[in-house]
C-alpha cells in the first residue's frame, strides 16, 4: 500500500445526504460526501458538495476545508458573517456553533479530526 492517497474522486461513489429536518432553516439542501481517507485517531479526508440552502451546524470536530467551487455565508452565533468562495481556506474549531448558508452549490475538500 502506498503512503499517499490522490483525491481522486473517480475511485469512490458519493454518499448522500443532507443535513437533520430540524436544523434546516431555508432550502432544500443535498449533501454529496465522497469519503477518500478514514485514518487511525479520528482522521478523516475527502470531498463534499452541497446545493442551495441554509442549515444549523454545531462542531464538535476540528476540521480543515479548502473551498472548490459555489459561494457559502458561515455565519456564527456572536454574528460574525464570512463569505466563502473558491479559493477559502479555513480551520473551524470545536466548539463553532451557527450557521451554512449554500447561496451557489458548493464543493470543498476536508480534513476532519474527531
Amino acid at each position: 500500500m502506498a503512503n499517499y492517497l490522490r483525491f481522486d474522486l473517480d475511485t469512490v461513489a458519493p454518499e448522500e445526504g443532507a443535513p437533520p429536518a430540524e436544523r434546516i432553516i431555508s432550502g432544500d439542501p443535498k449533501f454529496q460526501t465522497w469519503d477518500l481517507e478514514e485514518a487511525s485517531g479520528g482522521i478523516y479526508a475527502g470531498v463534499w458538495q452541497a446545493t442551495p440552502g441554509k442549515w444549523r451546524v454545531s462542531y464538535d470536530e476540528w476540521e480543515y476545508f479548502h473551498i472548490l467551487e459555489g459561494h457559502s455565508i458561515l455565519a456564527e452565533d456572536d454574528g460574525e458573517i464570512i463569505h466563502l468562495k473558491a479559493g477559502d481556506r479555513m480551520v473551524l474549531r470545536p466548539g463553532f456553533k451557527g450557521t451554512w448558508e449554500v447561496i451557489e452549490t458548493t464543493r470543498k475538500d476536508y480534513v476532519v479530526r474527531l
